[in-house]
């Protein structure tokens, strides 16, 4: 775990990928992409079709070491718009079973823009609580506090001597982006344009490791190979 602040909000970032807010006991995970493996076998690409499970999996493990009373997912929750109807009964059930008793705010995001929910909650194009402000895409023009997904920010690291490369946080203390939280989902360094553009000069990653979050400085990222 890394605590650190946005916006005067205490936050913790969870080497699973999620996020919590303490005060306000708010779990937030951002780009599930639940069931993009059956829509890729749909259309005969070699891609198993076990992430829905995999990705509730870490979900419910996130839940369990959290307890959060409110949970926000950040948009692209679902693959596509016809995802839910092809989640498994066990894995539709699954997901209701961890929304009871919580409140639960999907996002919209562009792979589903009228997201369904097929554990209830409620669905919101961006919601505000407090200093934060939760959606799926970055503003560039946006405010303090704004909490966002979308881009699947990836970095390349120097860890114990060699260069690392995962999905990570990235933030500069106004805005923070979050990991992708799917088991299919791929990712952008944060180093490309589209990401860094939106950051102030002096920005941070928070990189994933298997069992703790590693800081690192905007100077010590290493730059992603060219694309060829």
């Amino acid at each position: 775990m890394a605590a650190f602040r946005l916006n005067g909000a205490a936050l913790v970032a969870d080497p699973s990928g999620a996020l919590f807010w303490p005060e306000r006991g708010l779990l937030a995970v951002a780009d599930l992409h639940l069931e993009k493996g059956s829509a890729y076998a749909a259309r005969g690409a070699p891609l198993p079709p076990y992430d829905t499970a995999a990705t509730l999996d870490r979900l419910e493990a996130a839940l369990a070491r959290w307890r959060p009373g409110t949970v926000v997912c950040l948009g692209d929750s679902f693959h596509d718009p016809d995802a839910p109807a092809r989640m498994a009964p066990g894995a539709a059930a699954r997901l209701r079973e961890l929304a009871a008793g919580r409140e639960w705010v999907w996002i919209a995001g562009n792979h589903d823009p009228d997201p369904e929910a097929p554990a209830g909650g409620r669905a919101r194009a961006e919601w505000r609580l407090g200093p934060l402000a939760f959606r799926h895409e970055a503003r560039p023009d946006a405010g303090p506090g704004e909490v966002s997904g979308h881009y699947h920010p990836k970095a390349r690291v120097r860890l114990r001597g060699r260069a690392a490369s995962g999905r990570c946080f990235a933030t500069d203390g106004a805005r923070l982006i979050l990991p992708a939280f799917g088991a299919y989902a791929g990712g952008l360094d944060v180093t490309e344009p589209a990401i860094r553009r939106l950051l102030r000069r002096r920005h941070e990653v928070l990189f994933l490791g298997p069992t703790r979050v590693h800081r690192f400085p905007r100077r010590a990222l290493v730059p992603a190979p060219p694309r060829r």
